[in-house]
């Protein structure tokens, strides 16, 4: 199962900060994982590192009930490439015509009744792809300004993406739970493997709950009792400062890093190089060692 190259990721139709869309190569190539067990997942995010690796057993979960609601319903059939498509072009059409008016009708739609589809809408046309919810449990990212947001192309593009991610899903036992990290990593078992992408200690990266050192330094110690492998992403270092968690709670553990370059703001002197590091499992790593990314990328970190 693992290692397995992947020359070129796709990226699912939810965005949210920290996407590991650069880095899934990387990660895909740094395991060894025999593909026996299930594959866990309990901080899903955007799904990007499931649906490229495509296990054919899986359980995934995330606090957030709107990112497992949404791929739940593509997975039952209910979301489909036509409906979402009707459904889009309808949307971006009143959009056109009302303006942000209408993005913020949508917000306090979907935070009142939660559909998947206006998780969609408000997703794909909210101010820089971010996830932000309040305290109570409302999106409140405000609009991108952009009132011709669903062109005919964007629509064909998440449409794609939509198809895509419900064509990786057939056939599969793949289980989508809302649940919180400790819950689910209590079903892992000898032949599972477990992949951890939880936010980043020392970055403002929360989309949903609040994750502090305390709970950081738990998720350490649960994981290193795992009886499978497992892989966690972290930041590393930048010119600025380096990860102190990782040398506290990680340390004796194989470790991989990239370079890559990310920016938050619009300044250049925002953006710097990244040393992210896939901390892994003894027994479980490949021979895979760092690649560098030779151009500036923008990543939501």
């Amino acid at each position: 199962m693992l290692p397995k190259n992947i020359s070129h990721t796709k990226v699912p139709p939810i965005k949210c900060q920290g996407i590991k869309t650069k880095l899934v190569g990387f990660i895909s190539n740094s395991i060894i994982w025999d593909g026996k067990g299930k594959w866990i997942e309990p901080f899903l995010g955007s799904g990007v590192v499931l649906f490229n690796i495509m296990p054919e057993r899986a359980l995934v979960s995330d606090i957030n009930p709107h990112i497992i609601n949404f791929y739940k319903s593509i997975q039952k059939g209910e979301i489909t490439p036509s409906i979402a498509r009707e459904y889009l072009e309808e949307e971006g059409a009143k959009l056109l015509e009302k303006g942000e008016e209408h993005y913020y009708e949508i917000r306090e739609r979907f935070n009142e009744k939660g559909s998947p589809l206006d998780f969609l809408f408000v997703n794909r046309s909210c101010f820089n792809g971010l996830m932000r919810f309040n305290k109570k449990g409302g999106f409140n990212v405000p609009f991108c300004r952009k009132t011709d947001r669903f062109r005919p192309a964007y629509i064909t593009k998440i449409v794609n993406q939509i198809d895509w991610i419900s064509n990786v899903m057939k056939d599969k036992d793949w289980k989508f739970v809302t649940s919180d990290w400790q819950d689910t990593l209590s079903k892992a078992d000898p032949n599972d493997f477990v992949y951890l992408d939880p936010p980043y200690v020392g970055r403002h990266t929360d989309y949903f709950t609040n994750w502090d050192e305390i709970q950081a330094e738990k998720l350490a110690k649960v994981t290193r009792a795992l009886p499978c492998g497992f892989a966690l992403s972290m930041w590393k270092e930048n010119k600025y400062r380096t990860n102190d968690h990782l040398e506290k709670c990680w340390s004796g553990l194989e470790e991989r890093n990239y370079s890559h370059f990310y920016h938050i703001g619009s300044r250049e002197s925002l953006r710097n190089k990244m040393q992210e590091a896939l901390i892994i499992q003894n027994g479980f790593a490949s021979d895979y060692k760092e690649r560098q990314i030779p151009k500036q990328l923008a990543l939501n970190i």
